[in-house]
């Protein structure tokens, strides 16, 4: 599967703490467009699934997005968009509107807000977690003062789900 992986810089970005949606407040969120390719013979899902697995990000679902604000103050998240396209917004309400295609990666650090805006009919997305931190699912303000304390505390995971250990996550989402 490593085969299918395009070696690229990912798109970084950064959002503020809205008041619902913390956002982190040291870590970008990551998006890598175009990086696996799916043949038409292979179930694109199971690329993703394989690609995250073999970098240690496991728990992986397949499905859509909510058409929601909600974030995991836990846990961190990345979304492979294995078919169809979506725009999300990331980031909460203030946040920014990307639209995400197939073959697209996005890396969430915890407490980081998104939501479907738009979708495809076929619109399917793999999402998986690193080994650290428990899922959690927050979209209320009354979550917001706990999850300013839970962000901080998720570590940073020893692989990039995309790239594994020499990956770029781990030079964008520096400790301390």
């Amino acid at each position: 599967m490593a085969q299918l992986v395009k070696k690229l810089e990912p798109l970084a970005f950064r959002f503020a703490d809205d008041g619902l949606v913390p956002n982190h407040p040291r870590w970008p969120m990551l998006v890598y467009p175009g990086v696996v390719e799916l043949p038409d013979d292979v179930d694109p899902a199971a690329i993703f699934e394989n690609v995250f697995g073999a970098n240690g990000w496991g728990d992986s679902w397949r499905n859509g997005i909510y058409g929601f604000v909600h974030y995991h103050s836990r846990i961190h998240e990345v979304l492979g968009i294995a078919r169809g396209a979506a725009e999300v917004r990331f980031g909460g309400d203030k946040g920014k509107v990307i639209e995400v295609k197939a073959g697209d990666v996005a890396i969430l650090p915890a407490g980081t807000g998104h939501q479907r805006l738009s979708a495809s009919a076929d619109l399917l997305v793999v999402g998986a977690y690193p080994p650290i931190g428990t899922y959690d699912l927050c979209r209320g303000p009354e979550q917001h003062a706990e999850a300013l304390r839970a962000i901080p505390k998720v570590g940073r995971p020893d692989k990039d789900p995309v790239y594994g250990g020499g990956g770029p996550l781990l030079k964008a989402w520096q400790e301390g």
